[in-house]
């Protein structure tokens, strides 16, 4: 028995390994390549691991996990907000799509119940597989991301009802039995949900800090497995969904300081079973029957991700999302999910639906879901571009020559630093910076910035450069930096330039030009975090600004040096290996240098390093 285990293991281990490789370097994304995987070693090819149905039920674990790592993520607060979105977008979409499915399945010949049950079901979008192609291109926190999450959302809390409603259906079933069932499947499902809600908002964190006083990592561990399992089996034995219990237990934790813990601790779980689930969707597709009726099965395909689509398309154009959006959420919802499984097979029980026609149906749906991915990689490839609104190059700006004495290039992190301080002393300046979004931010908060090429001279002669005494290049990139030197030098020979030096590279390359002021921007924080951690470590506060003090002239005359051997890589190398000895020497040399702490003594200088 163990062997058979294990031996199933290193078979899922050995296609995912070597198939979703070759899928992702395709670009085709991980979940095709799961889905192939999972077709590979199935009943319907190799037969290696013949049990799929029992591995699509135990897989399922994966889809609670990843609803529990969702729940984290969405504050009660959050989900408060988006009320409108599950609620309305969810029961538009879902409306019109069963209203479309359920009537192409009765022209088809089909009676009206078992049509129903059809359209409802394929109605259904796969949770997992959406949210792992959104998550893949970080595009979950867009409009079209959480529009989608949102109808995820209501499709699963929908399926509830309609699963204990198929039962029912039956004419016999129904005849017999009225409602009255299905009325007490709802009133258990909703003390069940009640329960679990007021329950985990008073014990989870409870029960977490008691984890966490334990100071045992197995221990936390095994208390957000108990959880998410424990949350999802309630709502099992409910006759709700796990998923949506294990939803309902991550909202909770969700303003918990526990959060970034938990995550961490479940995601290795959920990223193995979720592939695990991908893999045996692929498993239970019956090939063959594609083999037997390929148009039959094709078009029943391509006519279900079309009807979905559109009505997709339909709803959230009339929730009011831009074509962009909706053609995106039509591409990317278009297929059956994991719920279409279980509806179709508890309706085939149920005698409502033919056996022949379960299968041909769950293979439908597991082909919509392995079109999915490509599908969505060419909308987004050669589709949405085309929606993408090109924005206007705004004209630069006429800048006033207001006779300012200083004028700034680049209104970053390091040239408003500057700016508020001369405002503060009222000396007036002018800025040219050439990002169109960032002079339009920093104008709202008032700040005289011009969109403009410091580079060109124009610009600079409108600007009154050549009037005033001080230029700032405050720019960070080096080649836009080292271009508005050369120019601004060639044009305006009077003009003082005080630049920044984004390294030691760029430092080197402004004094190379010229430029005997400037300042590299990371050289001034370094050595006062420096000072701070050396005071820490024991050292006395005069004592550690000394070695300060002594470091930056010596690494001044260190990059003068290296400036002189500029572009002979092998001479700057050896030139950085001969200031650093230099330094050790000077610092041992020192006596107002400590070399020692406290707590650890300074190795000494013969030292080998890795």
């Amino acid at each position: 028995m163990a062997i058979d285990l294990l031996l199933n293991v290193l078979i899922f281990l050995a296609a995912a390994v070597l198939i979703v490789p070759v899928f992702k370097w395709l670009g085709l994304g991980e979940v095709l390549g799961y889905l192939a995987a999972g077709v590979v070693i199935g009943p319907s090819a190799l037969a290696l691991v013949p049990d799929a149905e029992a591995v699509l039920q135990f897989s399922q674990v994966g889809i609670v996990f990843l609803l529990f790592v969702i729940g984290l993520e969405l504050k009660p607060s959050r989900l408060k907000v988006m009320r409108k979105a599950v609620f309305g977008f969810g029961s538009l979409q879902v409306a019109i799509t069963t209203v479309l499915l359920t009537s192409g399945a009765w022209a088809l010949g089909l009676p009206p119940i078992a049509s129903l049950v059809i359209g409802f079901s394929l109605g259904l979008c796969s949770t997992p597989l959406v949210l792992h192609l959104l998550g893949e291109r970080k595009e979950l926190q867009t409009r079209h991301g959480r529009n989608a999450f949102a109808l995820l959302l209501f499709q699963d809390l929908a399926a509830i009802p309609a699963l204990a409603a198929i039962p029912i259906l039956a004419s016999d079933s129904l005849m017999a039995n009225g409602l009255m069932p299905l009325v007490q499947e709802v009133v258990i499902a909703t003390g069940a949900f009640i329960g679990l809600t007021v329950g985990g908002r008073y014990l989870l964190r409870p029960l977490f800090r008691l984890a966490a006083s334990t100071q045992s990592r197995e221990v936390f561990a095994g208390t957000t497995l108990l959880v998410v399992i424990g949350s999802a089996l309630v709502m099992e034995l409910a006759g709700l969904s796990m998923a949506l219990g294990a939803f309902i237990a991550g909202v909770l934790l969700a303003d918990s300081e526990y959060r970034h813990n938990i995550e961490a601790d479940i995601e290795p779980f959920r990223g193995l079973l979720l592939g695990l689930f991908f893999m045996a969707v692929g498993m239970t597709a019956q090939i063959e029957l594609l083999a037997n009726a390929p148009l039959t099965i094709l078009g029943l395909t391509l006519s279900l991700l079309f009807a979905k689509g559109a009505s997709m398309v339909l709803a959230a154009r009339l929730f009011g999302n831009s074509w962009r959006d909706a053609l995106t959420l039509g591409m990317l919802l278009s297929q059956g999910g994991e719920f279409a499984f279980v509806l179709l097979t508890a309706a085939g029980a149920a005698a409502l639906l033919a056996e022949d026609l379960v299968s041909l149906l769950v293979l439908v749906v597991s082909l919509s879901m392995a079109a999915t991915p490509v599908l969505f990689l060419l909308h987004t490839r050669w589709i949405r571009p085309l929606f993408r609104q090109a924005r206007p190059q705004p004209g630069y700006d006429s800048p006033k020559d207001e006779s300012p004495q200083i004028i700034i290039a680049g209104f970053g992190r390091f040239g408003q630093i500057m700016g508020r301080a001369l405002q503060g002393l009222k000396i007036p300046y002018t800025v040219l910076d050439i990002n169109a979004d960032h002079v339009e931010f920093v104008r709202r908060y008032g700040n005289k910035v011009y969109f403009g090429d410091a580079s060109r001279i124009d610009l600079l002669r409108a600007a009154g450069a050549d009037k005033a005494r001080v230029m700032v290049v405050a720019v960070g990139d080096i080649e836009p930096s080292m271009r508005i030197v050369e120019r601004a030098q060639r044009q305006f020979p009077n003009l003082r330039i005080y630049a920044r030096a984004r390294n030691r590279y760029h430092a080197q390359l402004l004094m190379r030009a010229g430029v005997t002021h400037l300042v590299r921007e990371l050289l001034p924080a370094s050595l006062e975090l420096t000072r701070d951690v050396l005071i820490e470590l024991g050292i006395a506060s005069d004592q550690a600004q000394h070695t300060i003090d002594t470091f930056r002239p010596h690494d001044e005359q260190a990059l003068m040096r290296q400036l002189e051997v500029f572009g002979n890589e092998k001479k700057q190398i050896q030139t950085v290996q001969e200031a650093a000895k230099e330094l050790e020497t000077l610092y041992e040399a020192d006596e107002e240098v400590s070399t020692t702490t406290p707590a650890h003594s300074r190795p000494s200088s013969g030292r080998q390093d890795a």
